[in-house]
């Protein structure tokens, strides 16, 4: 029988090194815990998300409110287990302007119309918007993006006009509408729209 040489040895213990390498590589059990970014393409009813790479994760409690799109952290268990830990930030944290509707201005002495996303699955709105004229129930005032839009209706009491009420609401498919107008404001002068009163409103 022909004995290996030495070089023969070595060659065979390289190649045994480095299938086991590779084989822990792609082994969570050898390889330990492990994270990364991930894009979220379907969300679950039962707590998790599904990522466009077709990981399925559970989704932590801080991670409220999930949507398709969403730039995610994930993260796998060493014995392959995967956790979404919550999405990542893609602006400043800080507020959105929004366009106001056609015949309607931002009061400069107050803050923009603007939107803000919070991290518990809300959202705000700050700013107000004035017209001058007549203002029908059920007007449009401005449209927010589908981020800073609820799954639900909200809607607060809000002044339209010096001594008149109505009702701002922001609706699922994104508008702000002023209605419910108590009293019916005169056809004249100046109106409001205080988008202030929903500082703060559920996004799901």
């Amino acid at each position: 029988m022909t004995t290996p040489s030495p070089r023969g040895h070595r060659d065979l213990a390289w190649a045994i090194k480095q299938q086991a390498r590779r084989v822990g590589e792609r082994t969570p059990t050898v390889r330990g815990s492990d994270w990364r970014q991930a894009v979220v393409q379907t969300v679950g009813t039962d707590g998790t998300v599904t990522t466009t790479d077709g990981i399925v994760a559970r989704r932590l409690q801080s991670y409220p409110g999930p949507a398709a799109g969403d730039v995610i952290i994930v993260t796998i268990s060493s014995s392959g287990n995967w956790l979404a830990a919550g999405r990542l930030a893609t602006g400043d944290g800080g507020w959105t302007p929004f366009t106001l509707a056609s015949g309607w201005t931002a009061i400069a002495s107050y803050n923009t119309p603007s939107y803000r996303l919070y991290p518990d699955g809300t959202a705000g709105l700050c700013g107000i918007g004035t017209m001058s004229g007549a203002i029908a129930a059920g007007v449009t005032v401005a449209t927010l993006p589908a981020e800073a839009t609820p799954l639900k209706n909200s809607r607060v009491t809000v002044s339209v006009a010096p001594g008149y009420f109505g009702v701002m609401t922001v609706t699922s498919g994104g508008a702000i509408t002023l209605t419910d107008y108590n009293p019916t404001p005169l056809a004249t002068g100046t109106k409001y729209a205080q988008f202030d009163a929903l500082s703060r409103y559920r996004l799901v």
